[in-house]
């Protein structure tokens, strides 16, 4: 089967930004043109992509299933493109880049050095926050996440993602007891991500007999979590990433069904038409991915 590039962009763009109108904006093409480009491509293929609304294009259960395949050629295309030309050497410009601080001290670093390899003019502005910034109002380009978004006009790619478990320092462990099972938790001490009440409800549905006087001690720094399981003040949950990075630490009741950590890439339309930016979302994609499969 040969493709057409345009057509398949075409696709890409309609079914990002839910309307012929807005993808015929974001690719500088008129409506009529870029109506006939996917409407080609479906008559190549024979299938039908989109539900044609007065206002709005909807995929098809095939057209999801192409979506990702597609998503993953239009990164390819740009790579290839920029690799081509040599032109990484004049993207420039500011990308500023929310995520939580546990992610950013594991993971941000490799990224950075990619990123400066491939586009040196580039300036990053890391935010590390475990709040979430609002895209829609440009406090930041591209975020990562680990829950999907909720707001439509965002474009918000699963890429990859790992498991938490619950983990406590050596030390702690050898002067309070190894829990064989879930009631041995009741006479431990655990670390709060924020309040108690955010976690006391996942606790309890799973069985352990906590309450929340057993957060002696809580915070919404996943840093400051770290240097508290460090001076073994408790048990937490934390990404096993993070945690194997610690030699001090080990998993507590490893029978326990893990927490699945996704890695949500989000970022806003301007995707489509700033190469910095596509370059930045493209690059902590690619490095997720392979740590996904790795």
């Amino acid at each position: 089967m040969s493709f057409d590039w345009n057509q398949v962009r075409a696709f890409l763009a309609t079914a990002e930004e839910g309307s012929l109108s807005a993808a015929a904006r974001a690719l500088g093409l008129t409506q009529p043109t870029l109506s006939r480009q996917v409407a080609g491509l479906e008559t190549d293929l024979g299938v039908t992509l989109f539900e044609r609304g007065r206002r709005s294009m909807d995929l098809t259960e095939t057209g999801f299933a192409l979506l990702e395949h597609v998503r993953a050629m239009g990164e390819a295309a740009t790579r290839v493109s920029l690799a081509a030309t040599g032109r990484t050497e004049l993207i420039d410009g500011h990308v500023s880049l929310t995520t939580t601080e546990g992610f950013a001290m594991m993971h941000l670093p490799p990224i950075v050095e990619r990123v400066r390899e491939r586009a040196p003019g580039i300036q990053l502005e890391i935010i590390a926050a475990n709040e979430s910034l609002d895209l829609i109002r440009r406090e930041a380009d591209i975020a990562i996440r680990h829950a999907r978004p909720e707001q439509g006009d965002l474009i918000a790619k699963c890429v990859g993602g790992t498991t938490a478990h619950f983990y406590a320092s050596s030390e702690y462990l050898d002067r309070r007891g190894r829990p064989k099972t879930l009631d041995d938790l009741a006479d431990h001490d655990f670390i709060g991500f924020e309040s108690p009440a955010t976690m006391l409800g996942i606790l309890n549905s799973m069985g352990m007999p906590v309450t929340a006087e057993h957060f002696k001690v809580y915070t919404s720094s996943g840093i400051v979590i770290l240097s508290l399981m460090d001076q073994g003040l408790g048990i937490s949950v934390m990404t096993k990433d993070v945690a194997e990075s610690r030699p001090a630490l080990e998993q507590v009741l490893p029978s326990l069904p893990p927490f699945d950590v996704p890695v949500w890439l989000v970022t806003h339309r301007e995707l489509h038409t700033s190469r910095r930016i596509r370059l930045v979302f493209d690059t902590i994609a690619e490095y997720v991915q392979e740590r996904s499969r790795s």
